[in-house]
């Protein structure tokens, strides 16, 4: 039986591969929305990770708080097992634009299999966020659209304010979680409705629905491939372009098979592409069937909400790209080839995608790690034969059992720590992005910036100082 599990995290800031979850919460639903149980967990701060200071004043969760909770171990095998019930379907607020992997590398760095909730035993994902938007464009009169300065807002807390949809503090898990749920039971109300939005996130529907769009060039002969023509829509195009943008196909990525391209063709900067800045003036959308965007059909009733002037920049890029067949082929020849570049020396809790897929022997020590008593976890963690899952597995260790493991383990991880506080900011671990790692540094310097503004109110000054003299006594 399928069982929805709407959830949410709160987190140390928004570093998928560094900062940790503090806060994870959860209502299971039957396929009516019909409640069945909840979850809710504190999760112990880590030593090696410094909160987000703007983390800590929108979460409030104070430091001492987190230090009472699950370690980061356990709770994430906690989690990983409400997510891996069989016939779980989970969802929240742009749980695919944040939530989802943080938790897969959450998952990685605890040694547990990071994509199987995507699609084993009868389970994988959904997102309210872009069934919102969708409900925004086409059902309006379901709930009420809250605004903010003058803007159509489609963020959770101005939702619930506005609709009445939870009681508690926003941006605390649980409240976000009964707001989340409590607003997906107004939209199933419109039961057509909800029935054709969460199809998209079907794989095979939602590759059907998207083989049924249009081409693009229909009528025109020597047009390289069948391009089809679609609408995507999405929170990301904001209000101004009504959540929505025109975009052809272009194939798919060659070196991630599972991404299918699409170029948008509403933007002036296209037609003003040379071979040279392909990579600055085309946009192209990465996706995968089953996850957003949503990919609607170009007919009138969904194109009404694009301007004039964006139809007419539609049209004046397909004369250009017929004009221009050549130049084309090499935008499609550049998205399709193009690669994420490999971080040099990338620390192991951020190289999730660059170590790939776990053989079918590092998977069954994995499981057997996770399935003996803490005293036994460090012989087979000992046996693991890349370097790289070895690592993993002593960090675990020596992050939640500190005690008494050998010098030459703790050894290392020492080392390791001494890399969080780097001496030079400029040497401070980079993620798979190349984004760096907070540090005690940045985080005090972000504590003063803080201060130096406005708006914070008398908790938030508390927390902020709390967190200060965290770093003073943990991080010299």
């Amino acid at each position: 039986m399928n069982t929805y599990l709407f959830y949410d995290l709160e987190t140390s800031g928004l570093n998928k591969a560094f900062d940790q979850v503090l806060q994870f919460a959860a209502i299971r639903t039957d396929m009516n929305l019909n409640e069945i149980d909840r979850h809710a967990i504190m999760v112990q701060l880590r030593p090696d990770v410094i909160p987000s200071p703007r983390a800590v004043i929108t979460h409030r969760i104070p430091i001492y708080e987190s230090m009472s909770g699950l370690c980061e171990y356990e709770a994430v095998r906690y989690i990983h097992n409400l997510l891996n019930r069989p016939g779980t379907i989970s969802i929240g607020y742009n749980s695919l634009g944040f939530d989802d992997e943080f938790l897969r590398f959450s998952f990685h760095r605890n040694m547990l299999q990071p994509y199987l909730h995507q699609y084993y035993n009868g389970c994988f994902r959904m997102d309210m966020l872009p069934i919102t938007t969708i409900y925004r464009l086409y059902r309006q009169g379901v709930i009420k659209w809250p605004e903010k300065e003058g803007e159509s807002t489609l963020k959770l807390e101005y939702l619930s304010e506005t609709n009445n949809l939870a009681s508690g503090r926003a941006h605390d898990a649980m409240t976000d979680v009964e707001a989340t749920v409590e607003l997906a039971r107004k939209f199933y109300k419109e039961e057509e409705m909800w029935d054709y939005i969460t199809g998209y996130f079907y794989k095979q529907t939602d590759k059907d629905r998207t083989e049924k769009l249009p081409s693009f060039f229909h009528g025109f002969e020597n047009m390289p491939g069948n391009h089809l023509y679609g609408l995507a829509a999405g929170s990301q195009y904001g209000p101004r372009l009504n959540y929505q943008a025109p975009v052809i196909s272009i194939g798919n990525s060659i070196p991630y098979k599972n991404q299918t391209l699409w170029l948008r063709i509403d933007l002036p900067e296209l037609r003003e592409t040379i071979l040279e800045t392909i990579e600055t003036k085309t946009w192209v959308i990465r996706k995968r069937y089953g996850e957003p965007v949503i990919l609607l059909p170009p007919l009138e009733r969904y194109m009404k909400y694009i301007t004039p002037e964006r139809i007419s920049n539609v049209e004046e890029n397909r004369e250009w790209l017929m004009s221009n067949p050549d130049l084309f082929r090499e935008i499609i020849n550049y998205h399709r080839e193009y690669s994420y570049p490999e971080i040099p020396d990338l620390d192991v809790d951020a190289a999730l995608y660059q170590i790939g897929f776990l053989s079918n022997h590092e998977q069954e020590l994995c499981a057997l790690f996770n399935n003996v008593p803490v005293e036994e976890k460090l012989k087979i963690a000992a046996d693991f034969p890349r370097p790289e899952t070895r690592k993993l597995a002593y960090r675990v260790l020596c992050r939640n059992y500190p005690q008494n493991l050998p010098k030459e383990i703790t050894g290392d991880f020492d080392k390791y720590m001494k890399k969080i506080n780097p001496s030079c900011e400029d040497d401070a671990l980079l993620d798979y992005k190349g984004d760096r790692k907070t540090t005690p540094e940045s985080a005090m310097n972000e504590i003063a910036d803080l201060r130096d503004g406005s708006g914070l109110d008398h908790d938030q000054l508390a927390l902020l100082h709390e967190l200060e003299e965290h770093i003073k006594d943990n991080f010299r």
